[in-house]
């Protein structure tokens, strides 16, 4: 069976401020990285991690990827292998110099794309990359407006897709590929979603039957939960849904923002108070849980005195970057302006607190293993996080943090 990783979980914030202009996404939280271009794929010297640059681990349980820009201005993938308890070891010859930006994995191959083109690498033996196929995103755009961005796999990496930005020069839509999982890693487009919106501005969350997929914003202040179908083909056809929100205090409403599925039916969904008054924030992001029926319809059962706050924003910054549910859909970690803790997740039922934060810096995107291990990218410290949590225990794993230049987004690939 393919073990799948793919990380939008949120789209990275830097060069956030120029993408949303464009995209005119008046929402209380939006966050998308600056599109990078092409570049050859060759090895560049290695930058230093825990004082070394080693061969990977004779073990490894998953190997991490993370896009970076170089104190040179060069794109690279940095790639570690990771140890059972959690310590990482850089690859041989990695960082590879690649120009791409945002990233998603399956257990063979790696995928990246700088926002014109995608690019599939082979995952060798011991983590090293070798590009094997490429595929020109753009141009199955409606035009020259966009391309693609934020990539991301269905659970069980069969199918590629990637949010195509500006796809009709005012919306975005979801395009899919094929082929992604396959031994060679050759893409094939098989094609864009019929339906297009503003609201369209992260990966997809996939329920555990790989049947339905769905995400959340809040376009000119307006919440909106949405939904897909999927096909046997991978195909995505918008759901004809309209899920309640969760109930507010008297005169607030909530703005929703992103969606991670546990390994059933059940979403969760950050929801921000805002005053109904004068739209302005009222309190901290809120988690929201939804169930989804056998035709993809949501309910919830969610309210403000059920549904728990997050701490990892602060006054400097109210907003949410990334959210994503463990393997086993047991446990779920937010990222934001303030760190990054973790919830328990549990079903239908309200998501309760477990961790405090563990991290203070802001967290731009956190991604699982398969090994209770949870990898948090900070933009502005420079670093990338790795955590051992269980739903009983939770530590940081040794050597981390690492020190990565201007990390963009993050890809794992469990073995």
């Amino acid at each position: 069976m393919c073990c799948v990783s793919a990380h939008f979980n949120s789209i990275g914030r830097a060069g956030d401020e120029k993408i949303i202009m464009r995209l005119h996404l008046k929402i209380v939280v939006c966050v998308i990285a600056t599109l990078c271009a092409e570049s050859a794929f060759t090895q560049i010297s290695s930058t230093q991690v825990d004082g070394s640059v080693l061969a990977a681990a004779s073990s490894p349980v998953a190997y991490v990827y993370v896009s970076s820009t170089s104190a040179t201005n060069i794109n690279q993938i940095n790639a570690f292998a990771a140890a059972p308890n959690g310590k990482l070891t850089r690859v041989a010859g990695s960082p590879f110099s690649q120009d791409v930006q945002y990233l998603a994995a399956n257990g063979t191959h790696l995928f990246g794309t700088n926002g014109t083109t995608i690019y599939a690498y082979a995952i060798a033996a011991n983590g090293a990359l070798r590009q094997v196929a490429s595929i020109d995103a753009q141009g199955f755009n409606q035009s020259d407006c966009g391309g693609p961005i934020g990539l991301f796999l269905d659970p069980r990496g069969a199918t590629l897709y990637d949010i195509d930005i500006y796809s009709d020069c005012a919306n975005n839509a979801y395009q899919f590929f094929g082929g992604g999982g396959g031994s060679t890693g050759g893409l094939s487009y098989r094609g864009t979603t019929a339906a297009s919106s503003p609201e369209f501005i992260a990966p997809l969350s996939f329920t555990g039957n790989n049947r339905y997929a769905y995400g959340a914003s809040c376009y000119h202040f307006s919440a909106m939960i949405y939904g897909f179908a999927r096909g046997s083909d991978g195909v995505l056809t918008l759901l004809n849904i309209n899920p309640p929100l969760p109930a507010a205090k008297n005169g607030d409403f909530y703005c929703t923002y992103l969606a991670a599925a546990d390994t059933a039916n059940h979403l969760a969904i950050p929801v921000q108070p805002l005053s109904g008054y004068s739209w302005q924030q009222v309190g901290p992001f809120q988690l929201a849980t939804y169930t989804a029926d056998s035709s993809g319809n949501l309910s919830t059962n969610s309210t403000y005195a059920n549904m728990p706050a997050t701490a990892v924003t602060n006054a400097t910054g109210n907003f949410l970057t990334d959210i994503s549910a463990s393997p086993t859909g047991k446990l779920l970690a937010v990222a934001g302006k303030g760190g990054v803790q973790v919830f328990h997740f549990n079903g239908a039922n309200p998501i309760t607190h477990y961790t405090g934060l563990l991290s203070t810096e802001e967290i731009d995107h956190v991604f699982w293993d398969h090994d209770n291990h949870l990898y948090a990218i900070s933009q502005s410290a420079g670093k990338l996080f790795v955590f051992t949590v269980t739903p009983t225990h939770y530590n940081q794993a040794p050597g981390s943090p690492h020190a990565i230049t201007n990390p963009g987004n993050i890809a794992v690939s469990p073995r």
